[in-house]
């Protein structure tokens, strides 16, 4: 398949949660193309962020703007109905919290959502050729997740360029996202393994103009 044009998604766990709605205003009027929503349950990653309310309240006061959530959860089929009723853009699961992750993914797509899944530092990525056809989105995490503000690991960029080829070869498109650390010195450096699909938190919610750091972002990608 064709490589996709570059999202830039700006995670909102790096946002000023005492003004979620300016902060998410700020994104879009910066030329956001998705929103990246980590929902974490302090179970499967050692930290909280938020839950359906804020999500509620985003999908409401912003209905066009196109919403990536992040199940960093366990058990995240009993995420999937709620997350449906906003509605969500897309939902990825990790492949680490999922026993039967063809039933998710299919619950997903039942529900006319795109599925993604995310593979955590230490994961590979060989299993994705048993659920191939529902697969939309490869995620590979650049941090070990739960935390904002780390630093990105170069030793999963091989995974991306893996990630990369395996998505070429599907029939139907798949993009492949990258997630923690990403700034406008590692976007790059993902976006030549074969990412095209990027999240970034801090870069963006805590740099500044946003607006110009996403220009920066897109700007070294080309």
């Amino acid at each position: 398949m064709a490589r996709s044009s570059l999202v830039v998604a700006p995670s909102l766990l790096a946002c000023d949660f005492s003004q979620v709605g300016e902060e998410v205003e700020r994104a879009v009027a910066a030329g956001a193309d998705w929103l990246h929503l980590d929902l974490m349950d302090g179970h499967f990653v050692p930290n909280l962020s938020f839950g359906f309310p804020i999500i509620a309240s985003v999908s409401k006061r912003f209905p066009g703007l196109l919403l990536d959530t992040h199940l960093m959860v366990d058990n995240p089929q009993d995420y999937v109905e709620r997350l449906a009723e906003f509605p969500v853009h897309q939902i990825t699961v990790h492949w680490e919290a999922c026993t039967h992750l063809h039933r998710v993914l299919g619950s997903i797509k039942e529900r006319g959502i795109k599925a993604g899944v995310a593979f955590n530092p230490h994961s590979p990525i060989d299993g994705l050729q048993h659920v191939a056809d529902l697969v939309d989105c490869v995620l590979v995490m650049t941090v070990n997740p739960g935390f904002g503000g780390q630093s990105f690991l170069h030793s999963q960029l091989p995974k991306v360029r893996q990630a990369r080829a395996w998505a070429d070869a599907q029939p139907h498109p798949v993009r492949v996202e990258v997630d923690g650390g990403v700034d406008d010195l590692t976007a790059p450096l993902c976006c030549e393994a074969g990412a095209d699909t990027l999240v970034a938190g801090s870069y963006l919610f805590k740099g500044g103009g946003m607006d110009d750091r996403i220009t920066r972002l897109r700007q070294g990608v080309e």
